[in-house]
């Protein structure tokens, strides 16, 4: 009898990594489009950058370890993280900026833990971070929502010329966690960086991504439960401690939704199947905890944005969630949590 081979359901067919990762890629394209629309050409130039880098770094480590280049190069999940990390950079941060923030996502968020598949963080949120922490200042300042041509912009990015005065500002979520005095209409009146419900340009970008991680969902490339645990919990939370137009309001759920990476950290972020929970039960649990601490960091955190370190602290929980919601297996009343001693 001919026993049938089996492959590994991501190396061939339909849900092979490489497939999944350029689905990734084109969901993520219409908030490129608008980050593109409302800055100019530097989100593009950093998204190259950032996947040159990224390709580069990868390259250079799967040498060292020994491992096909060429295999683990076309896979895309480089390219993804290289995307996602230059999707949440400001528009014309410095060069040297996402070099290292890229290089730091790759080689010690992703390959020294073993490549993919194996990374207990998600990697481009540890190289977002590892920048954040290094340069608040310019990781906190976006510019105005200006359309700037190629050469411009890339002699922004290469340090060339500089912002013009005036342009550039804190963001939204910035001036909302540093006010103390003024009205929430006061605030949006006198501030740039308010839109018409979160900041200004930021809920477009944010519905952006909220569409494209709509058409992951139709693809079924995630379930729903990580996405909506953490937008669920954001807005409620954000609910119940809104003030209305004080002077001591946190923000209104409307707010908290389009600001900041709200939505790229939905849809694209809290989904990493390899850094999050595996359970329904614990993505949705998971999801839940990143919307809480994004809430808490935004309002009392030391940080305008809290996705990437809601993110990467609930990466450290994933394996206690999964332990404790893991699935009854078949035939039995409840989930095996393993041998207690004395069995």
């Amino acid at each position: 009898m001919a026993l049938p081979r089996i492959t590994s359901p991501h190396t061939t067919g339909s849900n092979r990594t490489q497939r999944v990762m350029l689905q990734v890629l084109l969901a993520a394209a219409p908030g490129a489009f608008v980050l593109c629309w409302l800055y100019g050409f530097g989100t593009l130039i950093n998204l190259l950058w950032a996947s040159a880098v990224a390709l580069g770094c990868e390259a250079a480590m799967l040498k060292l370890r020994g491992r096909p280049v060429q295999f683990f190069l076309r896979d895309g999940s480089a390219l993804v993280t290289a995307v996602l990390l230059a999707l949440a950079l400001p528009p014309y941060a410095p060069w040297w900026l996402t070099l290292i923030a890229t290089a730091f996502a790759i080689v010690f968020g992703k390959q020294l833990y073993g490549g993919l598949g194996q990374n207990p963080f998600n990697p481009a949120m540890v190289g977002y971070v590892v920048a954040l922490v290094s340069f608040p200042m310019a990781m906190s300042t976006w510019p105005q929502a200006q359309f700037v041509g190629p050469w411009d912009a890339l002699q922004q990015i290469l340090g060339i010329t500089s912002l013009p005065d005036g342009w550039s500002h804190a963001t939204a979520l910035d001036a909302l966690q540093h006010n103390h005095s003024l009205t929430m209409e006061e605030l949006r009146s006198s501030n740039p960086a308010f839109g018409g419900f979160g900041g200004a340009g930021a809920e477009w970008v944010n519905l952006a991504f909220l569409a494209g991680g709509l058409y992951l969902l139709y693809r079924k490339l995630f379930t729903w439960h990580a996405p909506v645990g953490m937008l669920a919990a954001l807005a409620v939370l954000s609910l119940l401690c809104w003030n209305g137009n004080g002077s001591d309001s946190n923000g209104s759920p409307l707010f908290h939704l389009l600001s900041g990476a709200t939505m790229l950290g939905a849809f694209f972020i809290v989904t990493d199947p390899v850094s999050g929970a595996t359970s329904n039960r614990g993505r949705l649990i998971f999801g839940a905890g990143v919307g809480i601490l994004i809430y808490l960091i935004r309002t009392w955190g030391g940080y305008p944005d809290g996705v990437a370190f809601a993110v990467l602290l609930m990466n450290l929980a994933a394996p206690t969630i999964d332990y404790y919601t893991r699935p009854r297996t078949y035939g039995h009343r409840k989930a095996d949590r393993g041998f207690k001693i004395g069995e």
